[in-house]
């Protein structure tokens, strides 16, 4: 389950920054949108994305959710993805990030496929 401060944050219009490990271990980040289903956060990418195919060789992630309210305040989740959602519900789930985010649908072309990536917490800090 997620820590109440953290779940805020991912429901909130705030970035997070996710932490994947390349083939020769070296951490890599990027920004996403994110969201929660209050048990996992969830992320939305696309299936040849750098970041998913780090995610399928190696599980482990970080995510780094800070408040856009106040950059002093923020989230930090160390987990694994314990579950991959690709189809009808990953693209619709990028249209309900893109309008929380840009009050609009996803306007980008997808170049592959949609994944929602469920990612479940081992260790949680926010403040």
């Amino acid at each position: 389950m997620l820590d109440e401060r953290v779940t805020q944050l991912a429901q909130g219009k705030n970035f997070a920054s996710v932490t994947t490990l390349l083939a020769d271990g070296t951490p890599t980040t990027k920004p996403l949108w994110v969201d929660t289903d209050g048990e996992h956060l969830l992320l939305n990418t696309e299936v040849h994305r750098l970041g998913f195919k780090n995610m399928q060789r190696d599980a482990r992630v970080t995510v780094a959710i800070v408040d856009h309210a106040n950059p002093y305040s923020y989230g930090e989740v160390r987990g694994r993805v314990v579950d991959t959602v690709t189809g009808p519900e990953a693209r619709a789930h990028i249209d309900e990030l893109s309008r929380k985010y840009t009050g609009k649908d996803y306007g980008n072309a997808v170049q592959s496929e949609r994944v929602i990536v469920k990612v479940a917490p081992d260790h949680q800090f926010a403040r």
